[in-house]
């Protein structure tokens, strides 16, 4: 068994700094780079893809909508074509910075994330503005939701992306942060739920419930305060369990 290890990082501003992306980014696959509207600015791009690619970590576009105040954690009602146009430009800006400009892969952020995973004619938009600017572009999106319907839909590739660190509604969408115990923070925890969800092809609803899930990548959040104890615990685990650590491959999905 193997999966990929991702994170979302690059979420500094300015002088703000947030999470430990320097010691996480040697320890994961796949990164999620903040694109500047929920978090990150194109100093902060330009040396989270540069750390990134000296570790040999595959590159992510983490778009969200335009919220930093909120760090792209509330929704907005936006128009499917504003949404497709807000994507384009977020991806496009990023790959500027990547080496022979190809990024791995879209991962949305927060808010933005949520609500494509129940809204077809949302991810449908997100969909369609990473295809304007890579038809061959994976999204990674939440296991069994729309955000994967909508990619097979348009013909794009895709990862099914399940948390480490979330607890599950018995639909298989995450329960609001505004919920206690919504964010798990113990890494022994964390790790072994991690464990179970990748060789069972499922996880354990907060309300007890037994749900199927595609896993092709697992997420650890960098803003968790205990995110590199977390990303370490999950590693070990991982390499006790014999499941192997590699970047997604669509063409081996």
């Amino acid at each position: 068994m193997k999966v990929d290890l991702n994170s979302d990082l690059g979420e500094s501003f300015g002088h703000y700094v947030l999470g430990n992306d320097e010691q996480i980014l040697p320890l994961i696959t796949a990164a999620n780079v903040a694109c500047g509207f929920h978090a990150g600015d194109p100093n902060v791009m330009a040396q989270t893809v540069a750390i990134a690619e000296k570790n040999g970590v595959a590159i992510g576009a983490h778009p969200s909508y335009p919220d930093r105040i909120g760090f792209g954690r509330r929704h907005m009602d936006m128009q499917p074509e504003n949404v497709e146009n807000m994507i384009t430009y977020q991806v496009a800006a990023l790959q500027g910075f990547v080496k022979g400009h190809r990024l791995h892969h879209v991962k949305p952020h927060g808010a933005l994330y949520n609500a494509a995973a129940k809204s077809l004619p949302l991810a449908l938009a997100i969909c369609r503005g990473i295809k304007r600017v890579d038809p061959e572009l994976p999204i990674y999106g939440l296991a069994g939701s729309q955000l994967i319907t909508a990619a097979r839909e348009i013909g794009l590739p895709y990862a099914s992306e399940v948390f480490a660190d979330r607890a599950y509604q018995a639909d298989g969408t995450l329960v609001s942060r505004v919920r206690p115990h919504a964010v798990l923070h113990d890494p022994q925890e964390v790790a072994k739920r991690a464990v179970h969800i990748i060789q069972d092809q499922a996880v354990t609803a907060i309300t007890g419930e037994h749900v199927e899930l595609q896993v092709d990548t697992i997420c650890v959040h960098g803003d968790n305060e205990e995110a590199l104890a977390i990303v370490r615990a999950l590693r070990s685990a991982l390499k006790d369990a014999a499941i192997e650590i590699a970047p997604f491959d669509p063409h081996h999905a």
